[in-house]
């Protein structure tokens, strides 16, 4: 089945992509048949390469056959269209196996990072009411310790075993809105909440997927992301945009590490990345050297950029880096495409075609060149379906026919966004709304800075005031002096109650499971 077709185009332009867009939706479909079932069987569909850098190929022929053969034995088991099945596992093959599997079934996968603990795993299994889990060897105690009795089915030679099996002999002949997975987000505010998605959520996706990646699928394309695959960003972003297209994603076996990511990429012949802020960060205080790579675009998103590391990622990878952004009810809507229209430098781009995004007051006005919140129009086909079993919080969610981010932003009178922060990190400070993201990017500009986060901290005469904590790059040292020559650079730059009152400095940052960074927690511990 095609998606749209962006990269056959000559002539093309903002205005000519957007105006009279329309979404071709089917009443009836299934994302996993499209992905592992609708490609010639000899394609490359996966290249695993494992800790010892053997790389291993995997074509659709194979994935077709170990997808219907995990569904049906997860059939065996007792896992019924409908029903959530869990998968806690780091990115491989299996992974993405899984998923399809539990689709093409037509129950609903439920995507857990490994680096989850008992607490954060039990909430999430015992809330979805996951009726099985499919878990890596070193996930396997942390699962049984958070939800005793939970069935597990072992990634690996148990998986193997398993897919031995009698093969699904139909796949679910499923309704386009049916659920097909259930994402919970990172829980900014009070308990994390279940994002319930559709098979038509795939449709949302694809229009940024082909911008974002200067046009992709081209032949010989091969697609990577460090990313943990249990985040949307990476399996949404990634993953399945880029098996529903019948592309090559790479998955390899190994911790991030600066320099072995680029070394990856150049051996593997890797055309295109999703590379997250975290990750273009390390890199850069690494002082990495991607010129003799193959890479033709990046995509990055998760959490606002500054100009000075998208400039730096751009020279120093080979290739333009586009911005993205969306989040976990309301997949990439925003961003950029640098063989389209210009980018704006600060600016995470603007709406992409199919979607409709803008920046609203509290009352629902539309807002230009001012700070309000970034609003989605709906319907819209990469939205969810509800929060899981949270009938109050989907309802809040919306207002007038627009989905509420809880991101403050600023349009300008071109339609370009620029994110601002999140609702609950303003710091009010003596009347002055200040947004943390301005701040870290100027304090990102200095040499020693590696990584950093700004919070308001209580001040009896301000109300707030700005704190910044911040990682060091190697060579310098954390003493009073760096302190002030901080905050004189950040002084230099900025308006005066934009300056840090306080300056930390920490070995590292407390990020969420997919990399962002958590003032909250910055917050609580101060």
């Amino acid at each position: 089945m095609a998606g749209p077709s962006f990269r056959f185009r000559t002539g093309l332009t903002y205005r000519s992509l957007t105006e009279g867009y329309a979404y071709e939706i089917p009443e009836r479909f299934n994302l996993g048949a499209a992905c592992a079932d609708s490609h010639p069987s000899d394609r490359t569909a996966v290249i695993s390469v494992d800790a010892a850098g053997t790389a291993r190929p995997t074509s659709y022929g194979e994935l077709s056959d170990r997808t219907s053969r995990l569904a049906g034995a997860l059939a065996q088991l007792g896992v019924a269209r409908g029903d959530r099945v869990a998968v806690v596992a780091p990115q491989s093959l299996d992974v993405g196996v899984a998923h399809l599997a539990i689709w093409k079934l037509g129950a609903v996968s439920l995507p857990l990072a490994s680096l989850f603990g008992p607490d954060a795993l039990r909430y999430r299994l015992s809330d979805s009411g996951a009726k099985l889990a499919i878990v890596s060897p070193g996930n396997v105690a942390k699962v049984t310790e958070a939800v005793p009795g939970l069935p597990i089915l072992e990634t690996g030679a148990p998986l193997e075993k398993a897919m031995s099996s009698q093969p699904l002999d139909t796949v679910a002949d499923t309704a386009a809105e049916e659920p097909v997975f259930l994402i919970y987000t990172s829980g900014t505010t009070g308990p994390p909440k279940g994002a319930l998605h559709a098979h038509r959520t795939i449709f949302g996706h694809l229009p940024a997927f082909e911008l974002y990646y200067d046009f992709a699928p081209q032949p010989g394309d091969i697609i990577w992301t460090p990313a943990d695959w249990a985040w949307i960003g990476a399996l949404m972003d990634v993953v399945i945009p880029a098996w529903y297209f019948g592309m090559t994603v790479l998955t390899a076996d190994a911790d991030f590490d600066p320099h072995g990511a680029v070394r990856l990429m150049v051996d593997q012949g890797v055309t295109l990345a999703f590379l997250p802020p975290t990750a273009l960060k390390m890199m850069r205080a690494a002082g990495v050297d991607g010129s003799g790579s193959s890479l033709r675009a990046i995509f990055t998103g998760g959490e606002a950029l500054g100009e000075k590391l998208l400039a730096w990622a751009e020279e120093h990878l080979g290739c333009p880096v586009n911005e993205g952004y969306g989040q976990t009810e309301a997949n990439i809507v925003v961003g950029n495409s640098s063989r389209v229209w210009p980018v704006r430098p600060g600016s995470m781009g603007r709406a992409i075609p199919g979607h409709e995004v803008q920046v609203h007051d509290d009352d629902g006005r539309r807002l230009i060149d001012e700070v309000g919140e970034i609003v989605v129009r709906s319907p819209d086909p990469v939205m969810m379906l509800e929060y899981w079993n949270r009938p109050d919080a989907t309802a809040a969610k919306y207002r007038n026919g627009w989905l509420l981010t809880g991101d403050l932003g600023r349009e300008d009178a071109d339609g370009y966004l620029w994110f601002e922060s999140r609702k609950d990190d303003v710091i009010s400070s003596m009347g002055y709304r200040i947004g943390p993201g301005e701040i870290e990017e100027s304090l990102m500009g200095h040499p020693a800075v590696a990584m950093c986060a700004v919070i308001g901290v209580p001040d009896d005469l301000r109300g707030q005031v700005p704190a910044a904590f911040v990682v060091l790059n190697d060579g310098f040292v954390p003493d009073d002096d760096l302190a002030a020559a901080l905050q004189q650079h950040v002084r230099s730059r900025l308006a005066a109650h934009e300056v840090p009152r306080r300056v930390a400095f920490l070995d590292d940052l407390p990020r969420t499971t997919t990399g962002k960074i958590m003032r909250r927690a910055l917050r609580q511990s101060d």
